[in-house]
């Protein structure tokens, strides 16, 4: 493995060593890509020095703080090392394959693929299940069309920019028409380089009548950053399950930017779990711009110590007959603190819709704290929107009465959080997925 070390450049008066045009003609040059992709880094990085940092008084960004962040401290990961066989895997990665049964398997490590496989028929249906380097070469035309054009944009915020100049490793994803993958299709992140910089891209795209899961996984990043973009398509009256459980090392900087585009008659169940990081910083998006809609939204987390996590959503109704239902469920410890801001936009004429919005929050000591912010913007004059918010810390009675049959207080509250939590995971439709994140469960609640 090498890294980029290539120039520098001043940015709002700070000289970023590594982060220049040169350094991201050599990333591209170093993974041997097409003209357009060059182009495509280029113009986003001009983008993002054309971009000023979030500022305290940024709606945004109100309650969350870059304070300590600096970008110049993280490199750029240039050249991956080799594939390796399974057995030839860390314990914690084979755990990882191992803890969910699965049609197809990819890990990443410090910008390159470490190990793939994938059953037999998946090819023979059609499926792409790639890395996006490898569908670069192999399908260009699929990734020119849908790489950051339709859901998320180079100038959607700061990191989106600097993701699209600056992106390394990446999931191509593609069913076609009326292909049922009935297995999860399962990727893991793994960041093992202490202070790397890393910007993960996930693309699915589905044609009409496709169903299939996916799971990413992200782990690793000590003292180090990701800013990372998911990007769902989904095509006319297709199933999409998708999870992204982020457990990155708690020095880690993590920054999310997902877009869920959904057509007709499509239905989308999204689940995203929040364990890791430093702070984390996640903008999601449901996008209903097909009529018959379905979009679920499920979180789930758990900050410890002083862990910093933040979620944005959005839940978009462009067109009438379609609905939305968003449940976020985290509980606290400690220092930490969490942040949830969301809103239910609208639009005129989308009529009919129905769409929903609840965040409940567990708080376990007096010194945690929780920020919640639900909101509707409603143009339209025939739905039904509601939201909620809850906070409340574990009644003591609760955890005197499991005490009184035995139980420590710890293991008290460990039942009680992961009782919270089970209104999520009843939720979650895919076997496999459901245990894998239980296993998920019980190792942070234990932790």
């Amino acid at each position: 493995m090498s890294v980029i070390t290539t120039g520098g450049t001043t940015l709002h008066g700070r000289t970023l060593a590594g982060f220049s045009e040169e350094a991201v003609r050599a990333l591209s040059a170093a993974r041997n890509e097409p003209d357009w992709m060059l182009e495509f880094r280029l113009e986003a990085w001009k983008l993002f020095q054309s971009m000023p940092w979030p500022q305290p008084d940024d709606e945004a960004w109100r309650r969350t703080r870059l304070t300590g962040f600096q970008l110049e401290k993280f490199q750029s990961v240039a050249l991956p090392g080799p594939e390796q066989s399974r057995q030839d895997l860390s314990p914690r990665l084979r755990t990882e394959l191992e803890e969910m049964e699965s049609a197809a398997s990819l890990i990443f490590q410090d910008g390159g693929v470490l190990y793939r496989r994938a059953d037999a028929d998946l090819a023979a249906q059609g499926v792409i299940f790639t890395d996006l380097q490898t569908a670069l070469q192999e399908h260009p035309e699929q990734v020119r069309k849908h790489f950051m054009v339709e859901a998320v944009t180079p100038d959607r915020n700061k990191f989106t920019a600097l993701h699209a100049a600056l992106w390394d490793t990446g999931t191509f994803i593609y069913v076609p028409r009326n292909v049922r993958v009935t297995l999860p299709l399962q990727v893991v992140l793994n960041q093992a380089t202490a202070g790397v910089g890393g910007y993960h891209h996930t693309l699915l795209v589905t044609e009409e009548g496709a169903e299939v899961t996916v799971v990413d996984d992200l782990l690793g990043g000590q003292d180090g950053l990701q800013s990372s973009v998911v990007e769902l398509l989904l095509g006319r009256n297709s199933v999409v399950r998708y999870m992204n459980l982020q457990d990155l090392d708690h020095s880690a900087w993590n920054f999310l930017t997902g877009r869920a585009v959904l057509r007709e008659d499509t239905d989308l169940r999204w689940i995203q779990v929040s364990w890791g990081s430093r702070l984390t910083k996640a903008f999601l998006t449901l996008d209903m711009v097909g009529s018959g809609a379905h979009g679920e939204l499920l979180g789930l987390y758990f900050p410890t110590g002083r862990q910093h996590i933040d979620h944005q959503t959005l839940q978009l109704h462009r067109v009438p007959h379609c609905f939305s239902d968003l449940l976020f469920n985290g509980a606290l410890k400690d220092r930490a603190r969490s942040v949830y801001m969301g809103v239910i936009k609208v639009f005129p004429g989308a009529q009919k819709t129905d769409a929903f919005q609840r965040n409940g929050n567990l708080i376990l000591d007096e010194t945690a704290r929780a920020d919640s912010i639900p909101g509707l913007e409603i143009e339209a004059d025939d739905v039904r929107c509601t939201h909620a918010a809850t906070a409340a810390q574990v009644e003591e009675e609760y955890v005197f009465y499991l005490m009184a049959r035995g139980l420590t207080r710890p293991q008290a509250e460990r039942m009680i959080v992961q009782g919270f939590f089970q209104e999520v995971l009843d939720r979650v439709p895919v076997e496999s997925v459901r245990t894998k994140l239980e296993r998920v469960i019980e190792r942070k609640i234990g932790g």
